[in-house]
């Protein structure tokens, strides 16, 4: 079985790659509370898109995140090159704000089918031919926290989108998929994740989970919503791996 190595190199402030596949990344910044980080995320990636009231998030709080430094200034730095959905959140100010400044937008209020952070990861997808898609991660800012319905639709589309790289990003934690057509080694970045973390498998039991690098690892255990899910777990050391028969999430802390 292939591996899949995975490791949260862009939290920090430089990205290392010295044992590690070297990505790239876009970023999408959802209308949540962005986290504290979510300027780093921004100069690590080389797509800045913002799903319909997310970019009021970026005109309002970058400037908070940056006190230090001139709000007009901050805002015309962190310019969004796209901003897409259905246009039902962002401020009329905003838009005409980052239009102005050259910032792409697409209004898809005809679409109701899917969530705005759906059409941004399909865009992404299919209308980016200068990005490397075989090496392509997403981080997606201001994924969790707030509405309950708004946190599962975000988990939705990491199943909707399992062969994409997404990564959900909150201050407190992260989250993403581990497809079981991989095994999978996770490298844990201690200085800023950690040690709390969890496999939680939703949407079909998983019959069959191994781990190693965990507190209390999995051997061929079965896990499912009414019965086990390894919530609450530690991470030992510096590599997890994971393999199962059923697509799993993973989530980790992320330190303050």
């Amino acid at each position: 079985m292939e591996v899949m190595i995975h490791s949260s190199t862009f939290l920090l402030p430089t990205n290392s790659s010295d044992t590690h596949p070297s990505l790239t990344y876009a970023l999408i910044l959802l209308n949540q509370r962005l986290p504290r980080f979510a300027p780093l995320l921004w100069n690590h990636a080389q797509l800045r898109v913002c799903a319909d009231g997310g970019a009021n998030r970026v005109y309002d709080d970058f400037p908070q995140l940056l006190p230090h430094e001139d709000a007009s200034h901050v805002r015309n730095r962190y310019k969004p090159d796209l901003i897409k959905g259905d246009m039902d959140s962002i401020r009329t100010e905003v838009l005409d704000f980052y239009a102005s400044l050259g910032t792409k937008v697409i209004d898809e209020s005809q679409d109701q089918d899917t969530t705005d952070l759906h059409k941004c990861v399909a865009y992404i997808r299919d209308f980016t031919p200068n990005l490397e898609k075989s090496n392509l991660c997403i981080l997606v800012a201001g994924a969790l926290g707030g509405r309950f319905d708004h946190e599962a639709g975000n988990l939705n589309v990491l199943f909707q989108f399992s062969a994409m790289r997404i990564i959900l990003l909150s201050d407190d934690c992260l989250i993403h998929l581990l497809p079981k057509t991989h095994r999978h080694e996770i490298y844990i970045q201690s200085s800023v994740e950690g040690p709390h973390c969890g496999l939680i498998p939703i949407g079909m039991p998983s019959g069959r989970t191994s781990t190693t690098g965990l507190q209390w690892d999995l051997d061929d255990a079965e896990m499912r919503f009414g019965g086990l899910v390894s919530s609450s777990n530690i991470a030992k050391g510096e590599k997890i791996t994971v393999t199962s028969d059923s697509d799993l999430l993973w989530t980790i802390s992320i330190k303050k």
